[in-house]
């Protein structure tokens, strides 16, 4: 009888460097919206390269560790931020029409619509990512509601609340490096939500009204 061959997983964790691509590009690119500096080449090149290209490439190693949420999120934000770049520098090269107000509430509000769903799936998780995807959430609706009103002090808010999101995706992937290095926690990142527990108290209530 053939035994069986188990293959343990020696590979790194990638989620560190997804989300550090994510947190870095989105902080300095909010920094410009709350009207700190104008957008340039050093936001447009970390929006290829760290936003978009590095969280590519971490999206297809959790593809690789099965993991179907991580793949999900960090492949779908890089070329979020590589459609944003060419958004911006296709308009100014001439190939295509610059997007009205109404085109970019439409293109912002899927985002969020997404990044909600996401949100949900992180109660599973740990309360860390939980205010990553939580943040990113309130932040894409913001600037939505920024872009469909015209309204410069909303955008100025969607802006300092976008430094709090990319601080909080930085925090999340440090945390994980540390805790890693050191073998312990030393950032913790909080217990997942409790929806085991509330599933297993519902179960325990059908039960006991002899239900099933």
């Amino acid at each position: 009888m053939a035994k069986s061959l188990t293959i343990n997983d020696t590979t790194a964790n990638p989620a560190p460097l997804g989300l550090l691509g994510f947190g870095m590009t989105t902080v300095l690119l909010n920094l410009h919206n709350a009207g700190l500096f104008p957008l340039d080449a050093m936001i447009l090149a970390m929006g290829i390269f760290y936003g978009g290209l590095a969280q590519i490439i971490v999206g297809i190693m959790e593809w690789k560790k099965n993991n179907t949420f991580g793949t999900t999120a960090f492949t779908s934000y890089g070329l979020f931020w590589l459609t944003l770049v060419a958004l911006i520098i296709l308009p100014q090269m001439g190939y295509a029409a610059k997007p009205n107000a109404t085109a970019m509430t439409a293109y912002l509000a899927m985002w969020g619509f997404f990044t909600f769903v996401l949100f949900i799936g992180t109660f599973k998780l740990n309360r860390a990512l939980q205010v990553v995807f939580g943040s990113l959430t309130v932040l894409f609706f913001l600037l939505a509601i920024g872009d469909i009103t015209g309204n410069h002090t909303i955008k100025t808010i969607a802006g300092y609340e976008g430094i709090f999101c990319g601080f909080s995706a930085i925090y999340t992937g440090l945390a994980q490096v540390l805790n890693e290095v050191y073998g312990r926690t030393i950032a913790p990142l909080g217990a997942a939500f409790a929806i085991e527990a509330i599933e297993e108290e519902m179960d325990e209530e059908v039960e006991a009204a002899g239900l099933f």
